[in-house]
């Protein structure tokens, strides 16, 4: 993940950085229901905010489990669960700079780490969120209220395909692509939900993810009950 605010507001043009974010530091990894950046819609504009990564489960996820740690990938956008969540006002990016897939093909289980080049130049994640999320998470924790998040999956390119065959994220490389997905109506955006093309990605890390020398040191982890959610406001048309 990238921490530097001026190259993500460039990128996506945010308007405004939510409290949670202001001293926002670098991720050089987020896990499963953690906490990580993202750009959302919402109804006063466009901002950079801190949100738990995993959406909300279905009902047949999560079973009879008395907790729902989340779904982090969402690739059968189709299934009626998904709906509520895929207009405008549910849409964000993702920042990262690479992303590891565990080598599932080999049998080895390495992580193997992707980017769009060795200097791990920026892209995001073609993401969806909801606001206020009341529940269960860890059963350590108990109720909290969180903000959530997950980001798109798809087929797998050649790249990625070669150790973990399933699946890879949705990427965007670009600010215009950033914009389309960020503000077409869902029969348009569907379309992005697509892999990158072959030759797009390299292997810049297997097992160890190193950083490049002007990564920033993570900030302190912050606990889920100090992570609040913004303010809710009403939810009138974005668009």
């Amino acid at each position: 993940m990238t921490s530097n605010k001026d190259a993500i507001r460039d990128f996506t043009r945010f308007l405004r950085t939510t409290p949670n974010a202001d001293n926002l530091g670098a991720y050089p990894d987020t896990f499963a229901n953690d906490f990580g950046p993202i750009v959302r819609n919402t109804p006063e504009g466009r901002e950079l905010a801190v949100a738990r990564w995993g959406m909300p489960s279905s009902e047949e996820a999560t079973g009879n489990k008395r907790y729902d740690s989340g779904t982090t990938n969402i690739r059968r956008t189709h299934l009626p669960h998904w709906q509520p969540w895929l207009g405008i006002e549910n849409r964000c990016v993702v920042p990262a700079t690479s992303f590891c897939e565990p080598d599932q093909v080999g049998k080895t289980f390495k992580n193997i780490w992707f980017a769009l080049d060795e200097s791990r130049t920026l892209f995001f994640f073609a993401g969806l969120w909801t606001p206020h999320w009341t529940g269960v998470r860890k059963v350590v924790e108990g109720e909290t209220t969180s903000d959530l998040y997950g980001f798109l999956t798809t087929k797998a390119n050649r790249e990625v395909e070669q150790f973990h065959d399933k699946a890879m994220p949705v990427i965007l490389r670009t600010p215009e692509e950033v914009e389309q997905w960020l503000t077409l109506p869902w029969p348009e955006a569907k379309a992005m939900q697509k892999p990158l093309p072959d030759g797009s990605l390299q292997i810049v890390s297997t097992e160890m993810k190193w950083d490049p020398p002007q990564a920033e040191p993570r900030h302190k982890r912050v606990e889920a009950k100090k992570m609040e959610p913004t303010v809710k406001a009403s939810q009138p048309d974005l668009f």
